[in-house]
């Protein structure tokens, strides 16, 4: 009995109740909502004329024509009976007024807007083709992926009938056609890595649609993988021949040739103005333009004029020079604003940060760069040429501005020019650059003494100036006619009411509060910067000297208040001030920096003006101090119970607390770069060496996050060479202890054995047990990767055993889980899953979620191998979300190559063949050569199981260089996948 449902509560309540609107879903099971309650829609049949109603989109259906639908050619004989009875009961979940009798039919009336599904992608797919038509591809995009998330599985699904049967089909269509636009579009931005992995998905479930093909060649062709784009050509050959016995179709063809012959023209996406996507993002980064700009009015034309002649010449680049203080960035930001106008497309800024000790690199810019112009990250490759080659294929059709401030030499602008016509770089540099190929140099001198007093003038004001123009001069002399000293002067004597012009001049007059020589280079900027900070009130003073000894690009507030040992609002109180005099820069709400000039200066003042002199390396011990008890915390957030905090170097600061793991991961991320810079300071100093290795440890996450891995390896790296100088065995060990974990990450596994098993000799020596036990598990799991089985199971015995005797539960639970692994390599499966059920139920009772994502990874291992396949996807996948939670790029990439290989066993190549991809371009960059010859090698099998075997075999054939080059023992087989293919 099918059970009419009864009519819901709301429709009960009375006429005055509003009435909830009706709406209904095709694209998936056929369903019925009022509002957020979901109606029964009763049996197949009745679903069926509903779905029948609702495709006619109001026009009335006669009964033949219903039964038709429902029937065919053979309906029961009750039909019009039974027709009637379904129209019945569906208008008593409804509403009378939506199914509607007429003609001896019935229709669906009434509908509000947006009420069925397949109208709304209608709309979107509509709304798609006409943003995609005018050029705005992320708009077409975004809202294409609206329309196809309306899908939810097959449409009409479950529904009898030949007009189900024909809608469902045509439905299918539609969608496919829709998917084939997005991805089309996701390569036309760049998308290229994200689609692979899609594409090969979609090209085994539907192997003979040639243009799922098509963009898949030209995925794999612009993510560098050529060899596996004309095996996809040569699959699809092989397959119209055996199944349809044709060829790939013109385009097809024609797309293997331009591979063939590496078109340039493939290797980007359509010319923009075909396209014009790039008119979507117009970057505006010039910073603003002082208002009192003053002077220099010959370079402001002449540099203007060669910005406008930009128009017809393959790029207009002009490098303004002169010694620091002079004006070049003021000079060339307000040129670049007057020159707006001839660069529609948008300006791009840097700072290029060429008069510190570490420059900006290129990349790093390059990728900045791109972003603001619209690339997506995914889209955005790892090498300098390519990025550069990347960003000019970008710009190409634009007319864009490039203001490359503060330039080190020529060597670091040469990648971050456009290179086309239409677009222009200004350059700015305290080198002339002579080697710069092509460019309009600009020497820039200090002003000339009526631009000089009108700076001043603006400044301070035309009623204080004018009663003392001659101390006015006498300010302007003292500060060498320099614009950054005159701003600062003037910008003091603004600030002080109290004071006139002949104070500020008699102060400048005072030779003990300037350098005696403003002749040339940083000795001008300094004596400008000694004017501010002899303004200083004596805190404000101590805070810009000690500030300045701490490296990294900016300081927060919590790091500044443990330099100045200061309560936190004091210090923000302090900063804010320094801000005011120009001396300190606020480079996000809590964080500030120097300019790196002032910087120096600051040290220069620090080495000059503290006393006592022990109280500079006091401030940078308890900056250490902070770091470390920070680190500790988040640390112990994210691994309760590990012993690791207790084994720690003690420390004078208790750090900050966080609520949760994400607050704290939020921490130790954004502090990365100043954390390994502190790091890497101390480790200069025989009395905080100890505690610099033990914050790099505590922030080990860091190593394998990805973004962070080279610095941190860096910084290790010095950590071990400063121990062996001091000759300390206890820091030696340790310092080990966290280069081994870099060449865990990196996949260098004889050098990570090497160095572990020193740690564990010089560990044992200073009767310092930690880095033993993490030396031993490192060693078992090292063993593991190379097949050395006794030996793994020796060390990770001997890790459980030192772990127990520290206490460390998490460390014997982590040893159990790589016990595991080396169980299921020796065939032990039982024990295996076991022993990873073990571990987990230890990291579960302590609430160590990060540590147990590791342990649900062994588990997934075990699993499959047991033939416990559902199962093993599962913890998989749990390890998997809260790796991603966690930033943790190595282990994300690996739960998703390890998920490969279930779908492989549960014979999914298709699945298998998606996640490899995905594997592939998470781990892009960090797990090593070892790691991605697995995944190549897996990736290939599935490849293989969906038919695309010369896809495979490009595959294999890298994997067997990747294992021939490390010397490793899975060439050998991976060679024997690949004979069987050659043979045929």
């Amino acid at each position: 009995m099918d059970g009419v449902p009864r009519v819901p509560e709301q429709r009960r309540s009375g006429s005055c109740a509003e009435p909830v609107a009706l709406s209904f879903g095709v694209l998936g099971p056929v369903r019925a909502r009022r509002g957020e309650v979901q109606l029964s829609t009763g049996s197949p049949q009745q679903r069926a004329l509903l779905a029948a109603l609702l495709l006619r989109e109001g026009r009335t259906a006669t009964a033949g024509e219903l039964i038709d639908a429902l029937w065919g050619e053979e309906p029961p004989s009750q039909a019009l009976a039974a027709l009637r009875t379904y129209a019945s009961r569906l208008r008593k979940v409804l509403d009378p007024r939506v199914l509607v009798s007429e003609s001896g039919g019935y229709a669906v009336r009434g509908l509000a807007e947006g009420a069925l599904d397949l109208a709304v992608a209608q709309e979107l797919a509509a709304e798609a083709e006409k943003a995609r038509g005018s050029g705005d591809l992320r708009h077409a995009r975004e809202v294409l992926g609206r329309a196809l998330a309306l899908w939810d599985g097959e449409a009409l699904a479950g529904v009898p009938g030949p007009y189900a049967e024909t809608q469902r089909v045509r439905l299918e269509e539609w969608r496919l056609q829709l998917l084939e636009s997005r991805l089309d579009m996701d390569l036309e931005q760049g998308c290229h890595a994200e689609a692979v992995s899609e594409l090969t998905a979609l090209t085994a479930a539907h192997p003979l649609r040639e243009r799922l093909r098509e963009l898949l060649m030209l995925a794999l062709y612009r993510s560098g993988r050529q060899a596996e784009a004309l095996a996809v050509y040569t699959d699809t050959r092989q397959l119209l021949a055996d199944e349809l016995g044709v060829d790939p179709r013109p385009g097809l063809r024609e797309l293997q040739q331009r591979i063939l012959r590496a078109d340039p023209s493939l290797a980007q996406a359509p010319s923009p103005k075909a396209e014009p996507a790039s008119t979507l993002v117009r970057p505006a980064q010039l910073p603003a333009t002082v208002p009192d700009f003053t002077g220099r009015s010959a370079f402001v034309a002449e540099l203007g004029e060669v910005l406008a002649s930009a128009e017809g010449r393959v790029m207009a680049v002009s490098a303004v020079a002169g010694i620091g203080g002079v004006g070049k960035t003021t000079l060339a930001v307000h040129v670049a604003h007057q020159a707006r106008a001839a660069f529609p497309d948008g300006q791009l800024y840097v700072d290029l940060q060429g008069a510190g000790a570490s420059s900006a690199e290129p990349e790093t810019v390059l990728g900045s760069f791109l972003r603001a112009l619209g690339t997506v990250d995914s889209a955005i490759p790892d090498s300098l040429e390519e990025r550069s080659a990347l960003y000019r294929s970008v710009l190409d059709g634009r007319r864009v501005l490039v203001l490359l401030d503060n330039a080190r030499d020529a060597a670091q602008v040469r990648p971050l020019l456009p290179g086309t016509e239409g677009c222009a770089a200004l350059v700015t540099s305290r080198v002339r650059m002579v080697d710069l190929a092509g460019a309009h140099l600009v020497d820039l001198d200090v002003m000339s003494p009526d631009e000089a007093l009108s700076l001043f003038t603006k400044i301070v004001g035309a009623e204080r100036v004018a009663s003392e123009r001659k101390a006015a001069l006498d300010v302007v002399a003292a500060c060498g006619f320099l614009p950054l000293a005159i701003r600062i002067a003037a910008s003091r004597l603004a600030a002080r009411r109290t004071w006139t012009v002949s104070v500020l001049a008699a102060k400048l007059a005072d030779e003990r509060r300037r350098l005696d020589e403003l002749q040339a280079g940083d000795l001008a900027v300094k004596a400008t910067f000694e004017l501010g900070y002899g303004a200083l009130e004596p805190a404000q003073a101590r805070a810009f000297r000690l500030l300045g000894l701490a490296d990294g690009p900016d300081i927060s507030v919590a790091a500044a208040a443990a330099v100045l040992d200061l309560p936190a609002d004091e210090t923000e109180d302090l900063l804010e001030s320094l801000v005011d005099t120009s001396l300190l820069e606020s480079a996000a709400p809590g964080r500030y920096r120097y300019h790196d000039l002032v910087r120096l200066y600051a040290r220069a003042c620090a080495e000059r003006d503290e006393w006592p002199p022990s109280e500079r390396d006091a401030a940078m011990s308890r900056l250490l101090d902070f770091y470390l008890a920070t680190a500790a915390g988040v640390y112990a957030i994210e691994r309760p119970g590990d012993r690791l905090v207790d084994q720690l170097a003690p420390t004078a600061h208790p750090g900050l607390v966080f609520a949760d793991r994400h607050t704290a991961q939020d921490w130790l991320y954004a502090e990365a770069i100043c954390l390994l810079a502190c790091v890497t300071r101390s480790a200069g100093r025989p009395e905080t060496l100890a505690r610099a290795i033990d914050l790099l440890w505590a922030a080990h996450d860091l190593s394998e996050s990805g973004a962070n891995s080279k610095g941190y390896e860096a910084t290790a790296q010095t950590l071990v060479e400063a121990s062996r100088r001091l000759g300390d065995p206890r820091a030696e060990a340790r310092a080990l202890m966290t280069l081994v974990t870099v060449h865990l990450v990196i996949g260098r596994f004889e050098q990570a054995d090497q160095e572990a098993e020193r740690a564990t000799l010089l560990a044992r020596q200073a009767r310092d047990l930690l880095p033993v036990c993490w030396a031993s598990n490192a060693r078992g799991i090292l063993a593991l990767y190379q097949n050395r089985h006794a030996d793994g199971e020796e060390h990770l015995s001997q890790a459980i055993e030192h772990f127990r005797t520290l206490g460390d539960r998490p460390g014997e639970a982590s040893a159990l889980c790589n016990l595991s692994r080396i169980h299921l390599a020796t065939g032990r499966t039982t024990s295996a899953v076991a022993l990873a059920r073990e571990g987990i139920g230890v990291y579960d009772a302590m609430g160590n979620t990060m540590r147990g994502a590791n342990a649900r990874y062994a588990l997934g291992l075990a699993l499959t191998q047991s033939g416990e396949l559902d199962s093993a996807t599962d913890r998989l996948h749990e390890a998997l979300e809260v790796f991603r939670d966690s930033r943790q790029r190595l282990w994300e990439g690996m739960s998703l190559f390890r998920l490969a290989e279930v779908d492989l066993a549960a014979r999914r190549p298709a699945q298998a063949a998606a996640n490899a991809e995905m594997a592939l371009t998470v781990l892009r960059g960090i797990g090593g050569e070892w790691r991605r010859g697995n995944v190549l090698t897996v990736l290939g099998r599935a490849l293989s199981g969906i038919g695309q075997t010369g896809r495979a075999q490009v595959c294999w054939q890298e994997a067997v260089a990747i294992y021939e080059d490390l010397g490793s023992d899975e060439a050998v087989e991976v060679r024997a996948l690949l004979t069987p293919l050659r043979a045929a």
